[in-house]
């Protein structure tokens, strides 16, 4: 009780003065209930282990009261009490080399920590430079000696213990650096105070800094500003655009250029002054007040008017562009319109003197006049121009400029040429009038001949060319036709004749009057270029083709007859082939599907077809003559006939290699029924199931007919074995089966045939038995030519049992049934 009243200055509770146990546990109750009420928890403490004299509790409490009253007070930017004073402890030393401070045991063990601590409060007590890391005894032993005599911090350590405990007592070396702290917490006062003045005066410094910067932005401001009003207020013209273009480039770079730092330096002005008043404000300092004329409303007051002669100065440069821009303008379209009139009127006058009309005709004397007119309302029009003209010029005169006696002599120029050429315009008028009277009565006639001579010769030349027109045609009908029109043409000519001679009378009445009235006739008829000699050149021409083209129609006429002639001797013969050969066919057909008599009878009934058709071929062959005459005679049609050349020998064809393949199918089928052992009855029963199932009746079914006729005669099959079939009957995959495969199909079903098997086992009967047959056993069993066959053909036998000369007749057996490569 009397050591917490020493270490916190509170008077206790009265202590309890007897010597009894309960006595001392009310003491010591009283003690913690001190801690307690100080914010200490006390965690498995209690008064009787303490009284008891529990060396573990004791030590607990102590350290608690250690850390409540000497540590805890202990705080550094806020941290907790240990971690402030090890904070505390790291900047202290943080300049020492060999020193790193990381905790309250380990770091401490060289001593090095404990003299920084005290080298940086009291230099003059420690040598730190003499000190060495690997001395930790010395550097612990004079740290402890320095504190307890000049620091009056008692030795609570021993230097031997800390050396030689791998971790010092972490409590011992806190306890003992916070009497460091509390010992130099004096110190630490003046530095904070040193640190609050050095605070203080930097921000009055910065402040006198922004006041001083304030006034000299503030005078260069206005000093520019001064500097350019007098510049903005200059109200000086000029007399050329180009000047005034400069004058505002000027200002432009002004704009552009001059002014936008400036802006920049006022908007930092007032930025500045705001920045200063806010810092003063802030640290309790009055407020700045700049000197006189250099507060921001005097440097606004300023601006304004600068901006104000700004805008005043900026009208005024466009109002003078504007000006000049309407002289420029004036006196550039002064000049264009002056120029357009000088380039209209250049050879005007030349062309109103020409007496061209002298040697005119009277369409080209019409078109003088209409070209005379549309001067004439082009010069009317052109009088606006010159009127224009001369009020530009009078308005140039009226703004005085600078160029206006060139304009004066100018214009008075296109004035007096524009007098000229009202004169010289209605001379020329009345000169044409005159021309085109006398010239009138000529061009009537003139175009009475032209009237009448185009179509006249238009219908010459198309005479001409109808009778010179090469004509095609193909039959009587047609040549006919043109002789007709060829007669009614000649009935046209003497008409044509008559208006001949009155087309020359116009012209021969032209001639006397050209003649009578001495009119120069400066060229010829303008309404057409048709001349006398022209026309009657062509009437003669016309005259001679009539005789040409009679001739020509007779000789076409004749051919066509000839033509005709031959049409008829080949459709004759055609109607009578063409039928023929359409019912051999049927013929033909009916006896590969009739079951009439033996398939002996049926081939030679078949033969016989055979004779009488190639007995008929020089029919064929006289028909082939008679075709070639019409080819020749370049004869495409022929209503006589359907039938062509074309059709017949396709025909013909069709019927040899009919009846040609016909026989062959029943040579085949006898060879098949005489191979297989098939009765003639058989024959006649698949032939009735083939003829029954081919439905088309084109001697051939296709797949489902073949099914189902499968199906009549008993076979009951899946896909797969339907598939296996047709592989057999349609090999080539044309998806149809013909009579012949379908009686190979049904003779393999019902004959007894050999098989790879039974072939095997008559080789080896002759081989005696052995898995392989040599040469001269094949030699001395079968024929020459068959023994050969088999030499040539069989594989060595290759067998354990083999001998010289031994074949392997099974490898044959299988290939010759197609099981394998033969």
């Amino acid at each position: 009780m009397l050591l917490l009243e020493v270490i916190s200055g509170e008077r206790l509770a009265k202590p309890e003065r007897g010597k009894m146990r309960v006595h001392k546990i009310s003491n010591v109750n009283k003690a913690l209930d001190f801690i307690a009420s100080k914010g200490v928890k006390l965690v498995s403490i209690g008064a009787e282990e303490i009284v008891d004299g529990n060396v573990k509790m004791t030590l607990g409490m102590i350290w608690t009261i250690i850390l409540r009253f000497a540590i805890q007070d202990i705080s550094v930017e806020e941290t907790s009490a240990k971690e402030g004073l090890l904070l505390w402890c790291q900047r202290k030393t943080a300049p020492y080399k060999n020193v790193n401070i990381q905790n309250f045991h380990i770091s401490w063990k060289d001593g090095l920590g404990f003299c920084a601590l005290i080298h940086r409060h009291r230099p003059e007590l420690i040598d730190y430079g003499k000190l060495r890391k690997d001395d930790p005894l010395t550097n612990l032993n004079t740290a402890f000696d320095v504190a307890e005599k000049y620091l009056d911090i008692p030795k609570m350590l021993d230097a031997e213990d800390i050396v030689g405990t791998a971790r010092p007592d972490e409590k011992a070396i806190m306890t003992y650096v916070s009497s460091f702290y509390h010992a130099f917490s004096g110190a630490q006062k003046a530095e904070t105070a040193a640190n609050r003045i050095c605070k203080v005066l930097a921000v009055n410094q910065e402040n006198e800094q922004l006041m001083e910067d304030y006034e000299k932005l503030a005078s260069d401001l206005l000093e520019w500003i001064r500097r350019t009003i007098p510049w903005l207020e200059n109200r000086a013209p000029e007399n050329t655009m180009q000047a005034m273009q400069q004058k505002l480039e000027d200002f432009r770079d002004y704009r552009r250029l001059h002014k936008p730092p400036k802006v920049q330096e006022k908007c930092q002005l007032e930025i500045n002054f705001n920045t200063l008043q806010t810092k003063l404000r802030l640290s309790n300092r009055p407020a700045f007040m700049p000197s006189e004329g250099k507060m921001v409303s005097d440097i606004n007051n300023a601006w304004g008017g600068l901006e104000q002669a700004e805008k005043g100065y900026e009208e005024w440069l466009l109002n003078e562009i504007r000006r000049l821009e309407r002289l420029d303008h004036l006196a550039e379209k002064f000049r264009q319109k002056a120029s357009i009139h000088e380039a209209w009127t250049d050879g005007k006058e030349a062309m109103l003197q020409q007496k061209d009309y002298e040697t005119a005709t009277l369409s080209e004397i019409k078109a003088l006049l209409k070209k005379h007119e549309a001067f004439e309302s082009d010069l009317a029009a052109h009088q606006d121009r010159v009127e224009q003209i001369a009020a530009i010029a009078q308005e140039l005169n009226e703004l005085d400029y600078y160029d206006s006696p060139s304009v004066n002599a100018r214009c008075q120029k296109i004035c007096d040429q524009w007098d000229n050429l009202g004169a010289l315009t209605q001379k020329r008028r009345e000169a044409l009038e005159r021309t085109e009277k006398l010239l009138e009565t000529i061009d009537q006639l003139y175009l009475e001949y032209a009237k009448r001579a185009a179509p006249f010769n238009n219908w010459m030349e198309g005479a001409m060319e109808d009778l010179q027109d090469t004509f095609i045609v193909h039959t009587i009908e047609e040549i006919q036709g043109l002789t007709t029109a060829h007669e009614q043409f000649k009935a046209t000519l003497p008409d044509a004749d008559k208006e001949r001679q009155a087309i020359l009378g116009i012209h021969n009445e032209v001639s006397k009057i050209v003649q009578t009235y001495h009119v120069n006739m400066a060229g010829t008829n303008p309404y057409t270029t048709i001349t006398p000699h022209e026309i009657n050149g062509k009437w003669e021409h016309v005259r001679q083709l009539v005789p040409r083209r009679d001739q020509a129609l007779m000789e076409e006429h004749a051919r066509q007859q000839q033509n005709e002639r031959l049409r008829k001797q080949f459709g004759a013969q055609a109607n009578v082939i063409g039928p023929w050969i359409q019912t051999k066919m049927e013929e033909i057909g009916r006896i590969s599907i009739e079951m009439h008599g033996t398939l002996e009878d049926q081939l030679n009934h078949l033969r016989q077809y055979e004779k009488s058709i190639v007995n008929y071929k020089p029919k064929i062959d006289q028909l082939e003559g008679d075709h070639q005459q019409i080819q020749e005679a370049l004869i495409f049609d022929n209503k006589h006939t359907n039938y062509t050349m074309e059709h017949i020998r396709v025909g013909w064809e069709q019927l040899l290699t009919t009846i040609a393949r016909t026989i062959n199918e029943v040579e085949n089928q006898i060879l098949t029924r005489d191979a297989k052992g098939i009765s003639q009855e058989q024959m006649n029963e698949f032939r009735a199931s083939f003829n029954h199932f081919d439905r088309k009746k084109t001697g051939m079914m296709d797949c489902e007919d073949f099914r189902a006729c499968l199906i009549s005669m008993g076979y009951n099959m899946g896909e797969a074995e339907f598939a296996r079939i047709m592989s057999i009957v349609d090999p080539n995959r044309l998806g149809v089966v013909t009579f012949q495969a379908f009686i190979d199909f049904m003779s393999r079903e019902t004959a007894d045939t050999d098989t790879a098997d039974q072939v095997m086992a008559s080789f080896k009967i002759l081989a005696g038995d052995k898995n392989y047959i040599t040469v001269d056993e094949l030699r001395r069993e079968l024929p020459p030519d068959q023994a050969e066959y088999c030499i040539a053909r069989m594989a060595p036998y290759n067998g354990r049992d083999a001998v010289p000369g031994a074949l392997d007749y099974m490898s044959f057996s299988t290939a010759l049934y197609g099981e394998s490569d033969l």
